[in-house]
């Protein structure tokens, strides 16, 4: 499967914080939209950076009460990994396990255009499986292919 095909099924919207917000801002858009990962920018596809919960798990460890208070800025991810809307899951797959992330930021050129997370590695390569399980059940069944 083409990561362009996983875009597809997600929302187009890539929620996207500035440099000068704070940590608590962030956190709260995290919880107001169910996400836990944004890119970092000033304009629409530009990539400055990212930050996911982690990152702002990190930034209350090291820097404890204020934390809260600091701008994107300070502790956002500018080591961003990237993949291309023409690259395979087992690729994007393969990424998240050598980078020890959760997010892959998904680029059209210069342009950032989508994320991919682990939960949508998760749901199509179970999609794919019980399509594989169904295909084989209907095999061993003599159930005419359509």
């Amino acid at each position: 499967m083409l990561v362009r095909q996983i875009l597809k099924t997600k929302s187009p919207e890539l929620i996207s914080v500035t440099p000068d917000q704070t940590v608590v801002e962030v956190l709260r858009l995290f919880r107001d939209n169910n996400i836990g990962f944004v890119v970092v920018s000033r304009s629409p596809g530009e990539c400055l950076g990212t930050l996911s919960e982690r990152d702002c798990c990190y930034a209350v460890a090291e820097y404890g009460i204020e934390a809260p208070t600091m701008r994107v800025a300070d502790i956002m991810n500018r080591s961003v990994v990237t993949c291309s809307t023409q690259d395979l899951l087992p690729f994007v797959m393969s990424l998240m396990t050598d980078r020890r992330t959760r997010h892959v930021l998904v680029m059209d050129g210069d342009a950032s255009v989508g994320v991919v997370s682990i939960g949508d590695v998760v749901k199509h390569r179970l999609d794919e499986l019980l399509r594989t399980e169904q295909a084989l059940s209907d095999y061993i069944a003599g159930t005419p292919y359509h």
